[in-house]
């Protein structure tokens, strides 16, 4: 079995749209800002054996703000972008009580099965509350990057970190700068 690394998308991998303290996804590919260090990380990752994976909720869907065609088409500029191959996304909004959306682990539950992935030997890394309690129902350890939104913040145990770079470099045991 394979370990790995999920990762928000918004927020962690690209930069999310933060209004009046909430972020955002984009909902064009020329909105699409990846955070510096994200390839990089990714490649290190992959390096060490661990598959990487972006699991992400689009809401936006379902609301009409913006069509699966356009999504696939941000995650084709993030896989050129950053090397990740791997994307799963739940299109539902809350209402829909669908089992793939976070705080849900469908998602990571879902990758696991169809990956062969070992989740008690995989990490998540998100910026919302619900990203880590997805970490957390999957039995994954989660790293928590702390934007000071105006929402709950996530309950233990996480590691906070600064970035998926910071992450990176705790996952794979170095020393952090």
């Amino acid at each position: 079995m394979k370990k790995a690394v999920f990762l928000d998308r918004d927020g962690v991998v690209n930069k999310a749209l933060v209004v009046n303290g909430k972020p955002y996804s984009p909902t064009l590919v020329e909105e699409v800002e990846i955070i510096p260090g994200v390839a990089q990380s990714v490649l290190e990752l992959k390096k060490e054996g661990f598959e990487v994976i972006v699991i992400t909720n689009q809401p936006d869907i379902a609301r009409k703000k913006v069509t699966t065609e356009i999504i696939k088409e941000i995650h084709d500029f993030i896989k050129k972008e950053t090397g990740i191959t791997e994307f799963y996304f739940c299109p539902h909004d809350d209402i829909d009580s669908c089992k793939c959306r976070k705080p849900k682990a469908g998602l990571i539950t879902q990758a696991a099965t169809d990956l062969k992935i070992d989740l008690n030997q995989s990490f998540l890394v998100g910026d919302r509350w619900k990203d880590i309690t997805a970490g957390q129902i999957a039995g994954c350890k989660c790293f928590f990057i702390n934007e000071n939104y105006s929402e709950n913040m996530p309950s233990m145990p996480y590691t906070e970190v600064k970035s998926l770079k910071d992450a990176t470099w705790k996952i794979l045991n170095k020393k952090s700068h």
